[in-house]
């Protein structure tokens, strides 16, 4: 069974609250019902579409393997294994640049930023939820409507 980094269902809060920088890529904020977690992710909404109000389980992994076999970094359509993504709708692969903490004593709260082939991520939280973490970790980023 693959091992999930991190899962929640978040609510979809804004979309582009800087304005609109590119054609097919928007900059979701959302906020998350179980761990109090706050999300800014760009997205390809020409490919995924994502309104405000909308709910959405996002999930972080390792691989994509269900058996939680490392990823080898090579996909092959050929396979026809089932996966993770299989689940899910919206899928990115990308690396964990920077873990960063601000703040203080309790009311401490992390943030990790990922780069998903230029599409970012910024997941900011309790820093509890961020003891699976590493930096340069690649993960899997995957998202259903929910």
């Amino acid at each position: 069974m693959v091992e999930l980094l991190f899962e929640d269902i978040f609510t979809l809060t804004k979309i582009d609250p800087d304005g609109k920088k590119f054609d097919k890529v928007s900059r979701i904020v959302a906020h998350s019902e179980q761990f109090d977690m706050d999300l800014q992710l760009d997205v390809n909404t020409e490919v995924y579409p994502m309104h405000v109000g909308e709910k959405f389980t996002l999930v972080l992994a390792p691989t994509l393997s269900l058996d939680g076999t490392p990823d080898s970094g090579y996909f092959s359509q050929a396979a026809s294994r089932k996966s993770l993504a299989d689940k899910f709708e919206y899928v990115m692969h990308g690396k964990l640049y920077k873990i960063s903490e601000e703040g203080s004593g309790p009311r401490v709260k992390v943030e990790m930023y990922a780069s998903y082939g230029g599409l970012l991520m910024m997941l900011k939280g309790d820093p509890s939820n961020a003891v699976n973490f590493e930096l340069d970790q690649r993960l899997f980023l995957l998202i259903r409507k929910v």
